[in-house]
């Protein structure tokens, strides 16, 4: 009888398993951990949502809620709020008519005070200046004089009353540029606004109360009167003749 001889199992005859489960074998769910926390949401998966939904409202943690304040408590704080508003909104109108008044006020007030201030310095410097042309005027007097009474009698003489005829009238001449205008009263009739009686005769060759003489000469400075003139005026005739009557009763 003869021995079949074993053969060596060779790596190929072996059977490799497999760890594939085989087909009656039903798969295993996933092991699920229960925990009291809020769990994780699947915002893509609808019933997961739902269910985290309510995990959450049947966890232990409370949802804080916000009351609305009462219907009565409103209604009775906000007529409160607008009295007090209207009353600070009167408080500052009458505040701001107040400071415009003050304001209005003192604006009127300063204007004054720049006008007035304006027409006493004008007043003060029209003053001196009319001061100061008066004493020059008895220097024109006198020049004035001078050329009336001296009369030259030769060449030397003549000089001397030509240079201070210059003098004079280059004076004239500064107080002209200045406003100085000379009064023309001879022939005019007496005013005595304008003029100062200093003498009164008796004439029948001008009518009663002509100007029949300047004795000292007006002047003005623009239209305000700088100086009056001093002026002879005549008078009626019947003066002259009762005037002569009286003086034979007396002399009787």
């Amino acid at each position: 009888m003869s021995e079949n001889p074993q053969q060596p199992s060779r790596p190929d005859d072996e059977t490799i398993s497999s760890p594939l489960p085989s087909a009656n074998t039903e798969p295993q769910a996933p092991a699920t951990v229960t925990s009291s926390s809020t769990a994780p949401t699947h915002p893509s998966d609808p019933d997961l949502a739902v269910e985290d939904m309510a995990t959450n409202i049947g966890s232990d943690t409370p949802t804080p809620v916000q009351i609305p304040p009462m219907e009565s408590e409103t209604a009775t704080t906000a007529p409160a709020d607008l009295q007090s508003l209207t009353l600070k909104l009167a408080e500052v109108s009458n505040q701001r008519d107040a400071f415009q008044s003050q304001y209005l006020r003192i604006a009127a007030d300063f204007d004054n005070f720049r006008k007035r201030s304006s027409k006493e310095k004008e007043d003060v410097e029209l003053k001196t200046k009319c001061a100061t042309i008066i004493e020059l005027l008895s220097v024109v007097d006198n020049f004035e004089r001078a050329r009336t009474q001296i009369k030259p009698q030769n060449e030397g003489e003549m000089g001397i009353h030509k240079s201070y005829q210059g003098v004079y009238k280059q004076l004239v001449e500064s107080l002209k540029r200045i406003g100085v205008s000379p009064m023309r009263s001879e022939g005019q009739q007496f005013d005595p606004n304008l003029h100062e009686a200093v003498m009164r005769q008796p004439t029948e060759e001008h009518p009663e109360g002509t100007v029949m003489e300047e004795l000292q000469r007006g002047y003005y400075l623009g239209e305000r009167i700088l100086r009056h003139a001093l002026v002879k005026v005549a008078a009626p005739p019947e003066q002259l003749s009762s005037a002569d009557a009286s003086i034979d009763t007396v002399d009787n």
